[in-house]
């Protein structure tokens, strides 16, 4: 049913984008949400009056008012999809959708989500449902919980990644640090002439090295963030969205 019940969806969605309003019959039209990609390229406005029907042909068609617009749920699986999508009541949508043939469709379900107070519990409530009904297969939709997520894989790749930067870059340092202390020698030489001990030689110079880590280190994290808003505003206007990519 619930295929079936996409693939209506799918069709009421291009009925959306094409219909032209139609006059309401004495009656309010049931309300909709449309998503902002929706109202934007095909020029709808809130308020506005659709004719959605199931089928591509126009068939069963029922008129709806547009009351709202919303921005989708950023989701990594649909960067490149067009989110022209709209959301209705259920019973709305179970009129417009249902077989009239079958009059057990109606009162069918074959998934339902449930919002959990604690979602570290998805597991136990998970095998509680199981144990009642051995035929019910349950899934958490929490990020990062399980380990076929493939976010997760990424998301630890990123990780090590970091972690290689980070051992990599500090020995790249730590030997620029010893080429930089030999080329010093002349310096903590004059130093100790004009009169200089020993510990104050060594102190201005690990202070002079301190001083121009410092400087570096705030230029890179000031170029970074400024590069992540460069990023995200260039890949959210590329694709639409208001997916964070870095």
């Amino acid at each position: 049913m619930r295929r079936r019940l996409l693939n209506r969806c799918f069709a009421c969605l291009l009925l959306a984008a094409v219909s032209p309003a139609i006059p309401a019959d004495g009656r309010e039209a049931p309300p909709i949400l449309v998503t902002r990609q929706l109202l934007e390229r095909h020029g709808l406005e809130v308020g506005q009056q659709l004719a959605l029907a199931p089928n591509h042909d126009g068939r069963g068609a029922a008129e709806f008012r547009i009351a709202g617009v919303y921005e989708p749920n950023p989701d990594p699986m649909l960067l490149t999809a067009n989110r022209f999508e709209l959301r209705m009541h259920l019973p709305d949508l179970i009129q417009l959708t249902a077989d009239p043939g079958d009059p057990v469709e109606a009162d069918s379900v074959d998934a339902v989500n449930i919002a959990l107070h604690d979602p570290a519990d998805a597991a136990e409530v998970g095998n509680r449902l199981r144990n009642r009904n051995p035929l019910l297969w349950t899934h958490t939709t929490v990020p990062g919980a399980g380990q076929t997520n493939p976010f997760v894989v990424l998301d630890r790749f990123h990780q090590a990644i970091s972690i290689v930067t980070m051992l990599g870059s500090t020995a790249f340092l730590l030997a620029l640090m010893l080429m930089r202390a030999d080329e010093r020698r002349e310096t903590v030489g004059i130093l100790r002439l004009i009169g200089f001990s020993r510990p104050r030689a060594l102190l201005e110079v690990l202070f002079e090295g301190l001083l121009i880590a410092v400087a570096g280190a705030g230029f890179g994290v000031v170029f970074a963030v400024a590069m992540e808003g460069v990023i995200n505003a260039f890949f959210q206007h590329r694709y639409d969205t208001v997916l964070i990519f870095v």
